[in-house]
C-alpha cells in the first residue's frame, strides 16, 4: 500500500504546473531530499533538467495503472536515490525511457547530459521486437550487460526499473505476470544478488514468490502476521547484548532485522518448524572493523555461541562485496538468535551492492561524483573479490567493482554464443551459479601465465579453469595438478586451490576436448567452445581414425593401436606411424647385456672391467688400489659421472657400484657387507644414464621428447614406453652423454616437453633380503 500511495503523490506533483526557473519542481522534491542525505554537497541542476525534459517528453503518455508515465521514471529515480546512488545515475534515471518511448535521440541527450548519462541511458534501452522479434529480449539483456562491463551503473538503472515495474504487475494479465516473474526470477534476482543489492534483490524475490507461488506466499505471510501479533523474545536478547556492549565499552547500535517473506519460507523449508527467534536475526553495527571481532569476542564470551553458525565474511569477503560477521548464540533459556556483526560502511554497501560505491570512473580526489562517492569507498578487502582480475586501485584510487569475475567470465562467453537461444540458455545457467571460488592457475611454458587469481563459479572443474584462463586453446589441455598432486580434468576445484595446466604443443592441430568434458564442465565459456569444436570437427564414427587418447577419455592412449598391453622398445620395433625415429643411434648402440649378479645384490648393468677395458673412454667408476677389477653400474640407482658412490664386492670378483643415496647400500652395510672407495675417471666418450620421464598420454609425445634428447647433444641407447595407466605413461631413456655435467640441463629441458610432468633418474626397488 505504502507504494501505492507513494504512486499516487508523484503522479500529483507531477501533473502540477511549472516551477520557477531555477528551483526544483515539486516531483523531484523529495528525490532531491534523499539524494542530500547521502550526497550533501550534490549538484541538483542536472536533475532539474533531466525531470523537465523527461516530463515534457512523456507528457501525455499514461501507464496501464493509469498514473501518468513520468512517475515510473520519477519512481525508479527515488529507489535509487535511497540507495545512495550519485547523481549521473539519478539524471540517467529520470530519462531512461526517453530515448526508447518518445521522440528525444540519444544524440540530444548526450548533447545536453555528456557522455557518461548518454551511455547508462543507450545501455537501458530496449531493441524493438520488430527489428529482432523473438529475439529482442535475450538481445536487450546481451546489450546490456556488454554495456554494464564498461559501467555497472546501467545494471543498477535496470533493477531499479524491474522493480517498480514489478510492483505495479497487478494491472497486467496473469500470464504476462508469470512470464515477466520467471525472467525476473531467472536473470534479474541473481544479477542483483551479484552485484550485491540486497535491498532490491529482497523485495523482488517476494514479488516473484506472491505471483508464481502464490498459495506458498500466503501461508508464509499468515505466519509472519502470527509471530508479529506475539512478544518477539529477540526484543530481550537485544537489550542484552546492548546491556553488555556497553559494560565492555564498545559503541554499537543493536537492531532486530526482520526476515522477508522468501527468507522465512526458505527457513520453514529447512528447518520445518520454526521458533519464535526465527523470524530476524540481530544486526550489530559498530564503527571499525576491529570493534567486530571485539563484538563478536563478547558475545561468545557472555553467551553460548553455536560454532557451526560462525561464518567470517569480513576476512573472506563474498564475491559480491558482502562483509559481515555471521554467528548464533543462545541465551539461559535456550533460545538461539542468528546475529550479524558489521561496520556501517559495510551495512551500506550490503544493502546497496555496487551502488553505495559510486561512478566507476571517479577517483576520490576529483570532483563531482567522486566527491560524492568518497565515503562510499569498498570495504576493506573486499577489491579482491570485486574488482577485475590483476588489477588494483591507484593510490587516491578505490578498487574498481566495474568488472567482477563473474561478468569478465560472462563477456567472454557470450561475444561466442552463436545465437540468441544459446545466449539465453547460458545466461540463466551461469546466474544460477550462486557462489563463487577462486583458484590460482599456472600454465608453464610458452603460454605461461604465473600462478594469478583466477574466479570461478563453485563446481568448476579443471576443464572450466582452463576455458577461463587459455579461451581456445583450452582444446589442448592434456593434463592438470591440484596442490602438488596429478589429477582428472574433470576432478572439481575447491576455493583457493593451486592449479598447474598441461597442454599440448601449440604447433599443428591440437587433439580437441573429450566428448565427456560436457559432462562435467560449469561454465558457459567451455560448454560453448566443446560444442563448436565437436561441431567443427564432427565425422561419421565409423570414419574416424584410432585418435590418440587425453586424459579423461577412457579406452584411448596416445600410444599407437599396435603398441598398447606391451612395451613398445625403441631398439626392437619399428617407430610408430607419425612419430620420428627415437635415435639414430639407438640401433647403432644397444643396449649392453646384465652380467649376471649375485643373488643377494640388486641387479647390475653397464660392466667396466677396469682402465684397460674396452669402454675405458668412457667416464668409468675405478676402484683404488685394484686395478683391473671388473667394475659394475647398479641399476637399482644408475650412478652417473660427479654422484658420490660406493662399491661392493660381488661374486666373480666384480665391483658393483651404487649412489650413496641408494637404499641399497644402507641396507648392505646392515647387513655386514664390506664397502669398497670407488672414483670416477674421466674419459674421452661420456658416460650413461637412465632417465623416467612420467606424462600424459598425447600424440608426438615420443617424437618430440627425442628430438629434445637429441638437442641436448645425448644419445638414445634405448627406449621404452609403458602401457598407458589412468592416461599416464612412463617412458624410459638409457642415453649416452658427451658429458655427465649436461645432465641437469637435459633434465630440465626434458621436463619443459608439453605433457611432461616429471623427469627422474631411475631407480628400481632392491630386492629384500
Amino acid at each position: 500500500m505504502s507504494a501505492v500511495r507513494s504512486l499516487r503523490k508523484l503522479s500529483k506533483a507531477a501533473l502540477l504546473g511549472a516551477t520557477p526557473r531555477g528551483s526544483l519542481p515539486d516531483a523531484i522534491e523529495h528525490v532531491a531530499k534523499v539524494h542530500r542525505a547521502h550526497h550533501p554537497g550534490a549538484d541538483l541542476r542536472p536533475l532539474r533538467r533531466a525531470y523537465v525534459l523527461a516530463e515534457s517528453s512523456h507528457r501525455g503518455q499514461m501507464r496501464k495503472s493509469g498514473e501518468p508515465y513520468i512517475t515510473h521514471p520519477l519512481a525508479v529515480t527515488l529507489l535509487l536515490a535511497q540507495l545512495g546512488a550519485e547523481t549521473t545515475t539519478l539524471t540517467a534515471s529520470l530519462l531512461h525511457d526517453t530515448v526508447e518511448d518518445t521522440d528525444v535521440t540519444l544524440d540530444q541527450v548526450r548533447e545536453e547530459f555528456g557522455e557518461e548519462v548518454s551511455y547508462l541511458v543507450d545501455g537501458v534501452t530496449k531493441l524493438e521486437k520488430v527489428d529482432y522479434g523473438t529475439a529482442a529480449e535475450p538481445e536487450t539483456f546481451r546489450k546490456m550487460l556488454v554495456a554494464a562491463g564498461n559501467d555497472v551503473r546501467v545494471m543498477s538503472i535496470k533493477l531499479a526499473d524491474r522493480l517498480h515495474n514489478m510492483r505495479t504487475l497487478g494491472v497486467m494479465r496473469p500470464e504476462k505476470q508469470a512470464r515477466i516473474a520467471k525472467v525476473t526470477r531467472d536473470v534479474l534476482i541473481p544479477l542483483a544478488e551479484r552485484l550485491g543489492v540486497q535491498a532490491l534483490k529482497s523485495e523482488l524475490e517476494d514479488l516473484v514468490f506472491a505471483i508464481l507461488h502464490p498459495e506458498e506466499h500466503a501461508a508464509t505471510r499468515e505466519l509472519i502476521r502470527e509471530h508479529v501479533g506475539r512478544p518477539d523474545p529477540l526484543t530481550g536478547i537485544a537489550t542484552e547484548v546492548r546491556r553488555m556492549l556497553r559494560e565492555a565499552g564498545i559503541v554499537a547500535q543493536v537492531l532486530i532485522r526482520p526476515r522477508h517473506v522468501v527468507s522465512v519460507h526458505r527457513l520453514r523449508l529447512k528447518r520445518g518448524e520454526l521458533g519464535a527467534c526465527d523470524f530476524g536475526r540481530l544486526l550489530i553495527l559498530v564503527g571499525e572493523d576491529a570493534d567486530c571481532y571485539a563484538v563478536l569476542g563478547e558475545l561468545h564470551t557472555c553467551f553460548t555461541p553455536v560454532i557451526s553458525e560462525f561464518k567470517d565474511f569480513i576476512a573472506a569477503p563474498k564475491f559480491n562485496l558482502y562483509q559481515s560477521l555471521h554467528t548464533a548464540i543462545a541465551d539461559t533459556d535456550g533460545r538461539v538468535a542468528e546475529v550479524l556483526v558489521r561496520t556501517h560502511r559495510m551495512h551500506r554497501v550490503a544493502e546497496a551492492g555496487v551502488v553505495a560505491l559510486g561512478d566507476p570512473h571517479a577517483t576520490a580526489s576529483s570532483d563531482g561524483g567522486a566527491a560524492e562517492g568518497a565515503e562510499t569507498a569498498p570495504p576493506a578487502g573486499a577489491g579482491g573479490a570485486a574488482g577485475s582480475a590483476g588489477s588494483e586501485a591507484a593510490p587516491g584510487e578505490r578498487a574498481d567493482p566495474t568488472r567482477p569475475g563473474w561478468l569478465s567470465r560472462l563477456l567472454e562467453w557470450q561475444s561466442h554464443a552463436p545465437d540468441s537461444n544459446t545466449f539465453w540458455a547460458e545466461l540463466r545457467d551461469e546466474l544460477a551459479q550462486d557462489r563463487e571460488i577462486t583458484v590460482y592457475c599456472a600454465v608453464p611454458g610458452p603460454e605461461s601465465t604465473g600462478g594469478g587469481a583466477l574466479p570461478l563459479p563453485a563446481g568448476a572443474t579443471c576443464v572450466d579453469a582452463a576455458y577461463a584462463r587459455l579461451g581456445e586453446a583450452g582444446h589442448r589441455c592434456i593434463g592438470a595438478r591440484v596442490n602438488g598432486r596429478l589429477t582428472s580434468l574433470t576432478t572439481p576445484l575447491r576455493d583457493g586451490d593451486a592449479l598447474q595446466l598441461f597442454l599440448e604443443p601449440g604447433s599443428g592441430n591440437p587433439s580437441g576436448p573429450s566428448p565427456e568434458w560436457l559432462d562435467h564442465v560449469r561454465t558457459p565459456a567451455a560448454r560453448i567452445a566443446i560444442r563448436q569444436w565437436q561441431a567443427a570437427h564432427a565425422q561419421p564414427a565409423a570414419d574416424r581414425p584410432g585418435e590418440p587418447g587425453r586424459l579423461g577419455r577412457p579406452g584411448q592412449t596416445g600410444q599407437p593401436r599396435r603398441s598398447r598391453g606391451k612395451r613398445s622398445r625403441a631398439t626392437g620395433c619399428p617407430a610408430p606411424s607419425g612419430e620420428a625415429a627415437v635415435s639414430a643411434g639407438a640401433a647403432a648402440a644397444p643396449s649392453v647385456p646384465s652380467a649376471p649378479s649375485a643373488p643377494e645384490e640388486p641387479a647390475a648393468d653397464s660392466p667396466f672391467p677396469g682402465a684397460s677395458g674396452a669402454t675405458a673412454a668412457e667416464n668409468t667408476p675405478v676402484v683404488p688400489g685394484h686395478p683391473g677389477t671388473p667394475v659394475r653400474l647398479a641399476r637399482c640407482c644408475t650412478p652417473v659421472p660427479t654422484d658420490s658412490v660406493t662399491g661392493f664386492p660381488v661374486r666373480g670378483g666384480a665391483v658393483t657400484v651404487h649412489r650413496d643415496t641408494c637404499q641399497s647400500v644402507a641396507r648392505m652395510v646392515s647387513a655386514g657387507r664390506t664397502a669398497l672407495a670407488v672414483r670416477w675417471e674421466q674419459g674421452a666418450v661420456g658416460c650413461r644414464v637412465t632417465l623416467w620421464a612420467e606424462s600424459f598420454s598425447r600424440p608426438h609425445l615420443l617424437a618430440d621428447l627425442t628430438e629434445i634428447i637429441a638437442a641436448q647433444g645425448a644419445a638414445v641407447v634405448s627406449a621404452e614406453v609403458e602401457p598407458p595407466r589412468e592416461q599416464r605413461v612412463r617412458h624410459t631413456y638409457t642415453l649416452q652423454l658427451p658429458d655427465a655435467a649436461g645432465l641437469p640441463a637435459l633434465m630440465r629441458a626434458m621436463q619443459q616437453v608439453p605433457g611432461v610432468y616429471d623427469v627422474t633418474r631411475a631407480v628400481r626397488q632392491a630386492a629384500a633380503g
